[in-house]
């Protein structure tokens, strides 16, 4: 389901992760709502999944929305690496 070099970007409530895949639907990005994988921890269970090609373009205009991830993770061959996470942006 996550291929490698694919973002999978974590939201802290069902309603933020839903209403980010419905705008970024909306505005044609290649986007796909995954259960977040076992791998990985999240409050909600839902999580959105994105080429890493796209990274710059999504993650610009969610932050456009006020819609910004909790945390971001690169699926490598060795895994989920974290790329970031909230408690590392400024406010």
């Amino acid at each position: 389901m996550v291929r490698n070099n694919d973002v999978v970007a974590i939201f802290h409530s069902v309603h933020k992760v839903m209403k980010a895949e419905k705008i970024l639907k909306r505005e044609n990005f290649e986007i796909l709502l995954i259960p977040v994988p076992r791998q990985l921890t999240s409050d909600c269970g839902l999580a959105i999944r994105y080429a890493e090609s796209q990274r710059e373009k999504i993650e610009l205009f969610l932050k456009q929305q006020n819609l910004e991830p909790e945390e971001l993770f690169l699926k490598t061959d060795a895994g989920f690496e974290l790329i970031t996470s909230a408690q590392e942006r400024p406010i």
